[in-house]
């Protein structure tokens, strides 16, 4: 990441005998990363090696990974870092999204107080999920006001979702990701070999995010995922021409909306798609629905919301419904058959978008509007489709 910064001050009086008063105005340019690649852990690969300030080779690297992956990839990680004589300062930890608080962050801040992280030059090495991406994100931008780290997913969601983005969070208050902020990261390297030891419900849930973003504004996507979701879901994203072509529409489409927009100034996002009903939702349903799941779902709900508007055909709402099948979503669930429920959520996410729905619905399958005036009544509607599904 380019720290760079364009600065610029203007100062004056309000008047001749009142206070000086100055206003600052700063740019501060931003660049990342984001690369598919094949191997990373295997020992004639220096990809991430390579990835500390300047280019130079690192000597060591801080790296904070989720138990599970440790448990299945850790021995292949010790061995690279051995393999290339780099120090490895590793923390374990088991995540969740119940585990995903303040507490969490701590230890990995505690871990790179110990470490001796250098404000530069070591840049942290996040392995695994979502959930972990996000901590140590958070940590890394919380420590020292900001060092850089290195996005390494190692699911679906992560890798198409989480990795993509400069956004991090925890989990507080009884809310998903309350506490954020914006950190990116300088690098996120994706290796789908991950995902052959991801299992099941797991690869689905990821799949969650590609159908939100199929739906909303990627027609070529949804017609891939149409015809290959079975097959990508059964040989864990292995095949070597639909997968990467996938996540490459994935990839893409999430960046060509987060570039312009990565601070948020702009509240109407595409890709909130999704994401209206389901945070609440999703948190008050722990550990029953997944994030994905819960994603999946609001997208049907939401196409609903918007067959009953017009604005998608019977026949479109139905593709939806196959696609979900074929990744193996579920397609019902209580709390989206609760139009009281359902409105507490949309009001909540109101908050986080100033007061405002700002609800993205799609207007054909590949393309978006969003809507302001969605009422309790629209929700009962959408909600008894839901449970005649």
């Amino acid at each position: 990441m380019n720290d760079r910064a364009m600065f610029k001050a203007s100062w004056g009086a309000l008047d001749r005998n009142g206070p000086q008063q100055w206003r600052v105005t700063a740019s501060q340019e931003l660049a990342y990363e984001v690369r598919q690649v094949e191997g990373l852990f295997e020992p004639g690969n220096k990809v991430l090696l390579n990835c500390s300030e300047g280019g130079q080779l690192a000597a060591r690297q801080v790296v904070v990974i989720d138990q599970r992956v440790d448990a299945l990839y850790g021995q292949a990680i010790r061995a690279y870092y051995d393999h290339h004589r780099v120090t490895a300062h590793i923390l374990t930890l088991p995540v969740s999204e119940e585990t995903k608080d303040l507490d969490t962050a701590l230890q990995i801040v505690r871990h790179l107080e110990t470490a001796g992280v250098l404000r530069r030059s070591d840049p942290i090495v996040a392995i695994g999920g979502g959930v972990l991406l996000d901590l140590v994100g958070f940590a890394a931008g919380m420590y020292r006001r900001g060092v850089p780290y290195i996005k390494v997913p190692t699911n679906g969601m992560a890798m198409w979702d989480a990795a993509i983005g400069i956004k991090t969070a925890v989990n507080t208050l009884g809310r998903r990701n309350r506490l954020g902020s914006y950190h990116a990261p300088s690098i996120a390297l994706l290796d789908r070999s991950f995902l052959k030891t991801v299992d099941r419900r797991d690869l689905s849930n990821g799949m969650g995010e590609l159908l939100k973003l199929a739906v909303i504004k990627d027609a070529r996507l949804f017609d891939l995922l149409e015809r290959h979701s079975a097959m990508l879901l059964g040989s864990r994203f292995q095949d070597p021409v639909v997968a990467p072509e996938v996540i490459e529409h994935a990839v893409h489409g999430m960046l060509e909306e987060l570039a312009p927009n990565l601070w948020e100034r702009t509240l109407e996002r595409s890709v909130d798609f999704g994401h209206s009903f389901g945070p609440l939702i999703e948190m008050k349903a722990l550990p029953e629905l997944l994030h994905g799941e819960a994603v999946a779902l609001d997208v049907l709900f939401s196409c609903w919301l918007a067959r009953e508007r017009g604005m998608l055909e019977d026949r479109e709402v139905q593709r939806v419904i196959h696609v979900m099948r074929s990744m193996a979503l579920p397609l019902r669930h209580r709390f989206f058959e609760q139009p009281a429920l359902l409105m507490e959520a949309l009001e909540d996410t109101m908050r986080h978008r100033d007061g405002q729905q700002r609800l993205p619905l799609p207007r054909g399958i590949g393309h978006c509007t969003f809507v302001n005036d969605v009422s309790l009544a629209d929700l009962t509607v959408a909600a008894r489709r839901m449970a005649d599904v």
